[in-house]
C-alpha cells in the first residue's frame, strides 16, 4: 500500500552562530535551524525511500529516487518504463546520481533518477503544497539534474516564506540518446522518438502519481527551466492534454526557451542526422535497417558520445543551430509551435515567458562583430548575408531580404535597445528571436487564463546573464536585494499561484509583472523594473510566424 511512515519527532539542537559571511548571508536570506521531521519516510508502491534534513538551510530532502528503469540495452532510445522494483527495507536517498551520458566521456545510461527537496513537512499531517518541476538546460546535448546543496533554485524558494513549494529536479536523456530521429526509430516496437521529452512527462505522470505522499499537490503543478529545459517546458506546454496526451500540470515558466528549428522526424534534415549515427559508429555496415538499430542499441556507448560530438559541433552555424533538438513525431509532438499557437490550441492556464536582450550573441559567429575574418565571418553585410542564408535555409532569396530589411536599417531599436547598427547585433537579434524570444512570446500568448512577457535587460544580458538571481546562492542577492526580491519573487509567487503579483515582495515603487493582454512586457533594469510597451518584439515575432513553415519553427 502507498502511504508515508512518520518517524518520531525530535527538536535539532543547533545554534546558528552568524560569524562568517557566508552565515551572515544565509541569514540575510532568512535561512533559520528549526525544529522538524530530520528523517523522513516515504513508501510507494515499488519501494520505501528515506529522506534527510538539512539544518544550514532548513530543507527536507531526498536526493536520489529512481522514477523509470534504467534505459540499457533493448531500452536505448525507448520512452521510460516503469522504476524497477526496490529490493531490501528502504532505498537510502541521500546519494549522488550521474548525469545521462554527455557528450564528451561523462555521465551512464543508468541516469533516471530525480531529487526533490522543500522546507520542512510533517508527513504525518496531510499536507498539499504547490509542486514545481524543473528541466535544466544545456542545448539537449548536455546537462544533468545533479543535486546538492542547497539545490539549485533555493534562492526563488528562500526569497520569501509566504511561498512554500516542493521541488523536483529530474535527470532525462540529451543528444544521441534522447533525440534520435529517423523513420528507423518511428518503426521500430522498442524505440521511440523524443526519449528525452518523454523522460520528462514520465517525470511529471510520477508526480500525479506519487507525489501527494510527499506533501505535494498533483493538482497544483508548475514547470520551469532554463535554455533547453525552457525549451522542454515549450515541448510540454504542446503536448499538455493534447491530442490523447494527459494534463499534467497548470503552470509554466520558460527561461529563455531554447526552441531551434523542429523538422518532422524522418524530413531529410532528420535522416542525416541518422544516418550520420549509423555510419559514425560502424552500424552503417549491417546494411539492413532493422540490423543497423540493433546494432546502435548495443555498441559502446562511448561510441555514440564520440559520434554525437562529432555531429552536433558539425552543424553549429549552419541548418540547425546543434542539431539534437526535439522533432515532430506524430504523437507526443504533433505539428509545430507556431502551428499549435495559430489554432490557438494550448491547454495550460499560466505562462511565463522571459528573454534577455542579447542572449542570441552567444550563438553567432563571433567574426560577425570584426572587421577581419574569424571563422569565415566578417562584420559586414555580404557575411551577415551567408550567415543567414545558412541559418534559415529554408527561405527563398525574397524572403531572405525581407529579413534583411527588417534587421537592417541604418539604426535599429528594440524594447531595450535604443539603437543598433553593427552586424553582429543583427545576427544576434535574429537569432534571439526565432529560437529563444518569440517562443517565449507565442506560448505565453496562448495561454487559457493569462500569459506574462519579462525581458532580462541588465548589462551583458546575455544568455544565461540572469540566472545570477536565482540559480545558486551568490553575492549579487545582496548587493542588488531590489532585483533580487522582485525578480525572485515575482518567480515563487507564480510558482505558489499562477499570478507573480500575487505575493509580491517589493514595495510600490516597484511595479509588478504586467498580464500580456495589456500590450506591455516586465523588464528587469539595474535599479529594478519597469512596464515596456511590447512593440518591435510582437511586430517580428508575427513576422516569424508568417515564415515559420519554411524554416521551421
Amino acid at each position: 500500500m502507498n502511504g508515508t511512515i512518520p518517524l518520531k519527532r525530535k527538536p535539532l539542537n543547533i545554534k546558528m552562530r552568524f560569524l562568517n559571511p557566508i552565515s551572515t548571508f544565509l541569514f540575510g536570506l532568512g535561512v533559520t535551524a528549526s525544529t522538524t521531521w530530520d528523517n523522513p519516510l516515504v513508501s510507494l508502491d515499488y519501494g520505501s525511500f528515506q529522506g534527510q534534513y538539512d539544518s544550514t538551510y532548513n530543507l527536507s530532502y531526498f536526493r536520489k529516487i529512481p522514477f523509470a528503469a534504467p534505459p540499457i540495452g533493448e531500452n536505448r532510445f525507448r520512452a521510460p518504463q516503469p522504476p524497477l522494483k526496490i529490493t531490501g527495507d528502504v532505498y537510502d536517498t541521500d546519494q549522488d546520481f550521474d548525469m545521462c551520458p554527455q557528450r564528451t566521456v561523462n555521465g551512464t545510461e543508468d541516469c533516471l533518477y530525480l531529487g526533490l527537496f522543500s522546507r520542512p513537512w510533517d508527513l504525518a499531517k496531510h499536507t498539499s503544497r504547490p509542486v514545481l518541476v524543473v528541466f535544466y538546460g544545456g542545448a539537449f546535448i548536455q546537462g544533468s539534474a545533479a543535486f546538492t546543496m542547497p539545490p539549485s533554485s533555493f534562492p526563488v524558494l528562500n526569497v520569501s516564506n509566504i511561498n512554500d513549494y516542493l521541488v523536483i529536479y529530474a535527470n532525462y536523456r540529451v543528444n544521441a540518446f534522447g533525440f534520435l530521429p529517423g523513420k528507423a526509430i518511428k518503426d521500430s516496437s522498442t524505440s521511440d522518438l523524443n526519449p528525452g521529452l518523454l523522460d520528462q512527462q514520465y517525470v511529471l505522470k510520477w508526480v500525479q502519481r506519487h507525489i501527494q505522499h510527499f506533501g505535494g499537490n498533483p493538482y497544483n503543478v508548475t514547470i520551469w527551466g532554463q535554455s533547453a529545459g525552457a525549451g522542454s517546458v515549450v515541448a510540454q506546454v504542446l503536448a499538455n492534454g493534447r491530442h490523447g496526451q494527459p494534463k499534467l500540470f497548470s503552470k509554466a515558466l520558460a527561461s529563455s526557451p531554447f526552441w531551434p528549428k523542429t523538422y518532422k522526424y524522418n524530413a531529410p534534415e532528420a535522416e542525416e542526422i541518422y544516418t550520420q549515427l549509423a555510419n559514425l559508429t560502424g552500424c552503417a555496415s549491417y546494411g539492413h535497417a532493422d540490423k543497423t538499430l540493433a546494432c546502435l542499441k548495443s555498441v559502446d556507448v562511448q561510441k555514440i558520445r564520440d559520434a554525437s560530438l562529432i555531429i552536433g559541433g558539425s552543424h553549429t552555424w549552419t541548418t540547425s543551430s546543434y542539431s539534437w533538438a526535439p522533432v515532430i513525431d506524430g504523437t507526443f509532438l504533433v505539428e509545430t509551435l507556431t502551428d499549435t499557437v495559430n489554432r490557438d490550441s494550448l491547454n495550460t492556464e499560466f505562462v511565463w515567458g522571459m528573454y534577455n536582450s542579447h542572449e542570441g550573441q552567444n550563438f553567432v559567429p563571433s567574426g560577425l562583430n570584426s572587421a577581419v575574418s574569424v571563422n569565415g565571418f566578417n562584420s559586414s553585410v555580404a557575411s551577415f548575408h551567408q550567415w543567414l542564408s545558412g541559418f534559415v535555409p529554408g527561405l527563398s532569396a525574397k524572403q531572405i531580404r525581407e529579413v534583411e530589411t527588417l534587421y537592417y536599417p541604418a539604426e535599429g531599436n528594440t524594447e531595450t535597445i535604443d539603437s543598433y547598427n553593427t552586424s553582429y547585433v543583427r545576427a544576434g537579434l535574429v537569432y534571439r528571436d526565432t529560437v529563444l524570444a518569440c517562443p517565449a512570446y507565442w506560448i505565453s500568448s496562448a495561454a487559457t487564463k493569462k500569459g506574462y512577457v519579462g525581458e532580462y535587460a541588465i548589462s551583458p544580458a546575455t544568455h544565461g546573464s540572469d540566472t545570477g538571481y536565482w540559480n545558486r546562492i551568490n553575492a549579487v542577492q545582496q548587493t542588488n536585494p531590489v532585483v533580487y526580491e522582485g525578480f525572485a519573487g515575482a518567480f515563487a509567487s507564480f510558482f505558489q499561484t499562477g499570478d507573480p503579483n500575487a505575493h509580491k515582495v517589493t514595495n510600490a515603487s516597484q511595479p509588478g509583472v504586467p498580464e500580456l493582454g495589456t500590450g506591455e512586457e516586465f523588464v528587469i533594469v539595474d535599479h529594478g523594473f519597469e512596464n515596456v510597451k511590447l512593440v518591435q518584439l510582437k511586430k517580428r515575432c508575427d513576422f516569424w510566424r508568417r515564415l515559420a513553415k519554411e524554416i521551421p519553427v
